[in-house]
């Protein structure tokens, strides 16, 4: 009989890929199954720079010190640098920290069956493969494990292109983080569906543009989207010359923190995209190896059962759990705020100070610190903004609820506290 591997990942993305490195470089004999070769992320990843861990700061395509939020027609500056990964450099460091230990296998799992103290992983092919412990990591469907999403998913859409321009569509030599200026739609579709750009100049002519739709349920439709973005580009005056790629974006941003069970999932088959930004890559990146060296020191000490039981603890510890029953409050609010209210939370939020809100984007910040960043919002903003939020809280979390509900009642007519 085959010896099982010490680990099956499944899943070839970039959390997939960063723990099974690392997994193998602490020693572990890891496989992982993808349904393609080793290729580098098909998708655009963004992150601020200053979360991602400092061996990736090597494989960076861009970084930009102009960083803008519109929400009307004078930028705030956010003066946090926004890195842009390279993909393909970023892939072959992970397949270089794996060293010898880990075995790309290409095909698609099916299924898992436990077997004494290990497990069979199928696949569709036929195949068979053993391993003591399984990690899903095959992406926000899931491969093995479904993440449960509150109400049903909400989705973050986009729609993007890579284009040479002959006018700059954004600001050159700097990024949009969001704008939700939006003179190519009227005040109904702001209202019922609104969107914004999300933008970077990667250099010469050349542009990414997306038309992004923050959180929706159901989530807007790629036509939709696509149909947006050349009206925007058009009313910009900025139609583009050459279209180099086009990139549809599509995941659920409202997944309750899962279980525990038998196997282990990670990334966003763990629920671990960020609810309010769509952000899950730098997390990854960050947590991979705590959570690797963890399991490692586990299975050999302790057994699979046990690597599986650290490696959940490590992951969904009970402080993270807590914290996403407030940010799905959050998620919640913004699911039930008039469109045309969007750009109104997003002054008040990024007028907090930089501290406040770097640490509500963050991926592993405690549930009193969101609480409170939250009710800094709250006393910041209009009523017209106040009431979706007073009224997620009330659903969610009762007393919390009635008494921002009374704040609200209590403010003057600014908006603001008297």
């Amino acid at each position: 009989m085959r010896v099982p591997t010490d680990v099956l990942v499944v899943g070839g993305g970039p959390a997939g890929v960063a723990l099974a490195a690392e997994l193998a470089g602490n020693g572990l004999r890891v496989r992982l199954v993808a349904p393609h070769p080793p290729r580098p992320f098909p998708p655009t990843y963004g992150a601020w720079q200053d979360e991602l861990p400092g061996w990736t700061l090597g494989y960076l395509a861009e970084v930009w010190t102009d960083v803008r939020v519109y929400t009307g027609q004078e930028p705030i500056p956010l003066l946090r640098p926004y890195a842009l990964l390279d993909n393909a450099r970023l892939l072959g460091a992970l397949l270089v920290r794996a060293g010898e230990g880990l075995t790309w296998t290409v095909g698609t799992v099916r299924g898992a069956e436990q077997v004494g103290e290990g497990w069979e992983i199928h696949g569709t092919g036929g195949e068979i493969w053993r391993a003591h412990v399984v990690v899903d990591a095959g992406g926000h469907a899931g491969s093995l494990i479904r993440p449960c999403h509150i109400g049903g998913a909400a989705l973050q859409t986009a729609f993007g292109l890579v284009a040479h321009f002959d006018r700059p569509p954004a600001p050159p030599g700097g990024m949009v983080w969001m704008d939700y200026r939006s003179p190519h739609l009227s005040a109904h579709e702001v209202r019922e569906a609104p969107t914004f750009l999300y933008a970077m100049h990667l250099g010469g002519s050349r542009y990414l543009v997306e038309e992004t739709s923050l959180i929706a349920r159901p989530g807007l439709p790629r036509a939709l989207l696509e149909r947006r973005l050349y009206a925007r580009l058009a009313a910009l005056g900025t139609p583009p010359r050459e279209v180099e790629a086009e990139e549809w974006v599509a995941f659920p941003m409202n997944a309750a923190a899962p279980c525990p069970g038998p196997l282990l999932a990670f990334g966003s088959a763990a629920g671990l995209v960020h609810p309010v930004s769509g952000f899950q890559v730098a997390g990854a990146l960050q947590d991979a190896p705590v959570i690797a060296r963890k399991m490692a020191q586990a299975l050999a000490h302790q057994g699979p059962a046990a690597a599986v039981r650290v490696g959940w603890e490590a992951l969904w510890p009970p402080e993270r759990r807590a914290a996403r029953e407030v940010a799905l409050l959050g998620v919640d609010a913004l699911l039930g705020m008039p469109g045309e209210q969007l750009p109104t939370f997003f002054k008040a939020f990024f007028r907090l100070p930089a501290r406040e809100w770097h640490a509500f984007l963050a991926h592993r910040t405690d549930a009193g610190t969101l609480a409170r960043t939250m009710l800094r919002v709250f006393a910041g903003a209009p009523n017209s903004v106040r009431l979706p939020l007073a009224r997620a809280a009330l659903e969610h979390v009762g007393p919390s609820g009635r008494a921002l509900l009374a704040a609200a009642r209590d403010s003057g007519p600014s908006g603001s506290p008297e």
